[in-house]
């Protein structure tokens, strides 16, 4: 189970120290240049509070997360890890309408993002993925995550979406997310394991949006 963190904003909607991710995230989530990092105690938190932001980020540098586990095939488990959850996207064209989501695995769905045009599905895997590793810190699990994306769980350990698609005036609010994305991963340390779903030993992911 995570331990309690404390979230300081220095530019954002309003600026503080937070003690849930939700009453951080309301105040950065979609604000251009917001400024933020999470912290283990509430001591260190004001401390860094008083002083500025570009101050902190140089001289505290991210942990490192776990490796991503991409586990071939032949070696793969008779069946996923439970409890975990699981992400897809679902992309109608390249680029095209864009949207993922994140479910129980074998379960309800968690979360579903809103439909954003121009995008790729590799951009939706990357973005799911992260919404998940979020979800999973604000609730405080240590549940495995799983994607069937290759690429986008290599991004994920690289830290960055390393998509080949322009950003234009239609996908400006997708590549937002993108950015806030890297942002978190930089700055955020998770003890989930990010692994491969195999789906041919385990079929499709509970996940996908059944349009294939």
């Amino acid at each position: 189970m995570a331990k309690q963190k404390y979230y300081v904003v220095w530019k954002g909607r309003r600026t503080g120290i937070f003690n849930t991710w939700e009453a951080c995230s309301a105040q950065v989530t979609g604000f251009t240049g917001a400024q933020y990092k999470s912290f283990e105690s509430l001591s260190a938190a004001e401390s860094a509070f008083k002083g500025a932001y570009s101050a902190v980020v140089a001289t505290k540098p991210s942990p490192a997360a776990p490796p991503i586990q991409v586990v071939p095939s032949k070696t793969a488990r008779k069946t996923p890890q439970l409890p975990s959850i699981c992400v897809d996207a679902a992309c109608s064209g390249v680029p095209g309408p864009l949207e993922w989501r994140g479910v129980h695995t074998g379960g309800a769905q968690i979360f579903k993002s809103a439909i954003y045009p121009d995008g790729t599905n590799n951009i939706g895997e990357f973005l799911a993925i992260v919404q998940g590793l979020r979800w999973l810190q604000t609730s405080q699990l240590d549940w495995p995550l799983y994607s069937d994306s290759t690429n986008a769980l290599l991004w994920v350990r690289l830290k960055k979406c390393r998509t080949k698609q322009r950003q234009t005036s239609r996908n400006g609010p997708l590549f937002k997310l993108i950015a806030e994305a890297e942002s978190w991963l930089a700055e955020n340390r998770y003890a989930n394991k990010v692994l491969k779903w195999e789906t041919d030993d385990w079929g499709e992911n509970p996940a996908d949006f059944g349009r294939k």
